[in-house]
């Protein structure tokens, strides 16, 4: 038989909450109360009031949720623990405090300073460390509820800074910086996917599956010379080949009817060239051929750095720590606000080319089966910018 004491101590919270126990000499109305109007046993102490999860484990007397301030510690702690500098950190307080700060129907709520370390350190090693959890003083429940929030309000904006140029002098200098690498002209940006390993969705659900077995998600993105990122789709499941992904993308409409103005992109042989996008030549004969395909793969490399920087900034995109544990929805979110993150750090500075990640997904899970493109019009730009570039 179970007696109420047994009921007390096991971990039936709907009847029984975690509670913090005083003398009898604590008021017998709020013990009423507790109980429900059921007699508790006279040897039990006066419960006095409720526990969240992190006040049981860190107690009352301490600052729970905002013992941890960036003025404690070293600037080579922050870098070595989180991944960026104390002014990166300060900028994305002040771009996202608001945000972060939010009504709440917590009494303690976490503050933005705490909820955007907690999540730059999800971010930059892929795993919810109790120790750093620890040192921040919240649980490893809070650590998620915090990357969540902090994910969302990077999410929210993505147009603020990823998008491409549209006033004429930065479009221009867009195209100078891409042709001082290796001469290829007109470029206004260098375009591939790359794929980011994700949980199974469910067990019937294969259209995240990928040509190596592996449930992902397939990102689309472009970039620029310096490897910021001008477009990122990321939300595109893992079955699909890279050029299925730039065929449906929102890309592919907007530069067809925005962004075409006497320029192109540069892709490499797994899409089909197009008169906005530049592929290399299956089989170069001719010197000015194999000219252009040099330029072609030299100005191209851009965006496979850009792939190795990122992931082996935000390594919980490089498989090392295991697939994100999310949804498809919340792991696109995951790569994207990466991606926004990516574009800050190098408004801020942080743009020297990282070594790369020893993840185990590869830039790109295409066999590239040689595209082969139907578009008449596109064949007569490429034919023309080899006789006036490369001849």
């Amino acid at each position: 038989m179970v007696t109420e004491s047994d009921k007390l101590t096991s971990n039936n919270c709907s009847e029984y909450p975690l509670l913090l126990y005083a003398g009898e000499a604590s008021g017998k109305a709020l013990l009423e109360r507790s109980a429900g109007g059921r007699p508790w046993p006279s040897a039990m102490a006066v419960p006095i009031a409720v526990l969240d999860c992190d006040l049981l484990l860190y107690g009352r007397g301490h600052r729970t949720l905002d013992r941890f301030k960036l003025e404690d510690v070293t600037d080579e702690y922050l870098v070595s623990t989180y991944g960026f500098p104390r002014q990166f950190i300060c900028y994305l307080v002040d771009l996202l405090g608001a945000t972060l700060s939010r009504p709440t129907q917590r009494s303690r709520a976490i503050s933005p300073e705490t909820q955007i370390l907690a999540a730059l350190g999800f971010y930059t090693s892929g795993s919810f460390q109790t120790r750093m959890g620890d040192a921040m003083g919240i649980s490893q429940a809070s650590m998620s509820r915090c990357v969540a929030n902090v994910t969302e309000a990077l999410v929210e904006r993505a147009s603020q800074f990823i998008h491409f140029p549209k006033d004429e002098a930065t479009v221009q200098a867009l195209k100078d910086d891409f042709y001082a690498l290796a001469g290829m002209p007109g470029v206004l940006g260098v375009v591939d996917c790359t794929h980011v390993a994700i949980k199974a969705p469910n067990a019937e659900d294969l259209s995240y599956v990928n040509r190596k077995g592996l449930h992902s998600l397939n990102c689309l993105m472009v970039c620029d010379s310096r490897g910021v990122l001008l477009s990122a789709e990321t939300h595109w499941p893992g079955s699909l080949p890279d050029c299925t992904v730039l065929e449906q993308a929102a890309l592919t409409s907007q530069f067809a009817t925005e962004l075409h103005k006497d320029g192109w992109l540069l892709g490499d042989s797994s899409f089909l060239l197009r008169t906005w996008l530049m592929t290399p030549l299956h089989i170069p004969e001719t010197p000015a051929e194999y000219r252009y395909n040099m330029a072609h793969s030299a100005t191209h490399n851009v965006i496979e750095r850009t792939f190795r920087t990122i992931r082996s900034r935000f390594r919980c995109l490089d498989g090392s720590k295991g697939t994100l544990q999310y949804s498809p929805e919340k792991s696109s979110h995951i790569i994207l606000a990466c991606c926004v993150l990516h574009n800050i750090s190098l408004q801020h500075g942080l743009d020297v080319w990282s070594a790369p990640a020893t993840g185990h997904m590869e830039q790109s899970e295409e066999e590239y089966e040689q595209m082969e493109s139907v578009d008449s019009e596109a064949c007569r730009v490429r034919q023309e910018l080899l006789l006036t570039h490369f001849s």
